[in-house]
């Protein structure tokens, strides 16, 4: 029998979903934005893409996992000509880390000035 766990936000903000679901030693985050605490997004993609990066990184932690643990990306972006500054951020953030497989689309529109949405799987770390 699988069991399904279900993080749940700690920020006290309603939500309609999950913030990830382990079944089986995965993990399946929900996507990851660019915005901050404050919800303050920065400007450029790379920043964007860093920010990204660090709530993915602290969602991976609260569902017992890490960046090395990643096991497929898939990368929403606004606009695909910025697929280069993209990429650059992308590589340096995981810099030291397996880069995992990975699929990047462009989609119609975000709210807001949001850029950029990962959604990520991973494995439990052991």
């Amino acid at each position: 029998m699988n069991t399904i766990a279900r993080t749940q936000f700690t920020d006290g903000k309603p939500r309609s979903y999950s913030a990830s679901a382990t079944t089986g030693g995965i993990i399946y985050l929900c996507g990851q934005i660019p915005a901050r605490e404050d919800g303050t997004v920065d400007a450029d993609i790379a920043g964007q893409v860093t920010q990204a990066f660090d709530n993915l990184e602290a969602a991976l932690k609260d569902a017992g996992s890490s960046l090395s643990h990643l096991l497929k990306l898939t990368v929403f972006l606004a606009d695909l000509d910025e697929f280069d500054a993209y990429n650059a951020a992308y590589l340096t953030r995981l810099s030291g880390h397996p880069l995992p497989p990975r699929t990047t689309v462009q989609v119609a529109r975000f709210r807001g000035e949001k850029r950029i949405e990962i959604d990520a799987v991973a494995a439990v770390a052991a």
